[in-house]
């Protein structure tokens, strides 16, 4: 069954793993014994390769370590994008097999972009096969895991799952996933607030340029983070360091999922986590008043 009073505050995200050819299979065995305990993965990560790679590493050290806990989703079929149950089904299968597990305490659909809501939760749809897993007890808990706010949250009104994890949609720079947060606590969900770094941008990465969660940012966006930087400098707090400590702080989050792409972010993880934000900095940061609209939706 899936406690979320167990959770801690850190989950380790894998969407990256296995799209770097020989040096990932390290990355996934350092992750196995990462003061972490969470570790967040997917179907269609990497084409697979994510969970491939976590499954070697189980396998290598005799078994998932103890206190250890994986999470997986449900994805679409990667190539003609059919979404039912069988594929749902199916998914399920290919990701235990691939890691290794017999059962998943927290199982996702994910990103069901290519179906309708009604479509989802039609008879011999995705959503009645994760109920299927759930009622079987293979998996102890089923979620929503998107981007667009409107779906994730039309899907969370239906009133079918455990959990919800947003990403790229509450950071310090970006509250759109704000109406996410008050449905899922109305009905006592778990929340996981996935990329609290926006796609690297609040992470000082330049790897995508001026874009927010992956899509290119407004000239008045990119102002407003210039304007939260300044604040950070005033404050003697990195801009990573207040990103991680804003969702870590929400009471509405119940944990954090943070991309791993490499062991250098890895072992900078737990000292980031540990940032102390000076109390006055939250009033300071309100006081530069609503953020302007982010790329995302």
């Amino acid at each position: 069954m899936f406690d979320r009073t167990l959770l801690e505050p850190v989950t380790i995200g894998t969407s990256g793993l296995g799209k770097r050819p020989g040096a990932d299979a390290a990355l996934a065995a350092a992750l196995l014994s990462s003061p972490f305990r969470q570790i967040d993965t997917g179907n269609n990560y990497a084409l697979g390769r994510s969970e491939s790679l976590l499954g070697e590493a189980i396998a290598a050290a005799g078994g998932l370590p103890g206190g250890k806990i994986v999470f997986s989703k449900a994805d679409q079929h990667p190539e003609s994008g059919v979404f039912d149950g069988d594929r749902v089904l199916r998914s399920f299968d290919e990701t235990t097999s691939r890691l290794g597990l017999d059962t998943l305490p927290l199982y996702h659909l994910h990103d069901p972009y290519t179906i309708t809501v009604s479509q989802g939760m039609a008879p011999g749809g995705p959503v009645e096969a994760l109920l299927r897993l759930r009622e079987e007890g293979r998996v102890g808990a089923i979620g929503i895991a998107a981007g667009e706010h409107a779906l994730v949250e039309d899907y969370i009104r239906t009133d079918a799952f455990d959990v919800v994890l947003t990403h790229n949609r509450f950071t310090l720079v970006d509250r759109t996933a704000e109406t996410i947060l008050r449905l899922a606590t109305e009905r006592s969900m778990t929340v996981f607030n996935a990329a609290p770094f926006g796609g690297g941008i609040l992470a000082g990465s330049t790897f995508r340029g001026a874009s927010y969660g992956y899509q290119p940012a407004s000239d008045e966006f990119l102002a407003h983070l210039d304007a939260v930087r300044a604040l950070c400098a005033q404050w003697d707090v990195s801009v990573a360091g207040a990103a991680l400590a804003f969702s870590l702080a929400e009471p509405r989050i119940h944990s954090t999922v943070v991309g791993i792409y490499s062991r250098q972010r890895l072992e900078e993880l737990p000292g980031l986590a540990a940032t102390v934000v000076p109390e006055g900095f939250w009033d300071a940061l309100d006081a530069l008043g609503d953020p302007p609209p982010s790329p995302t939706d």
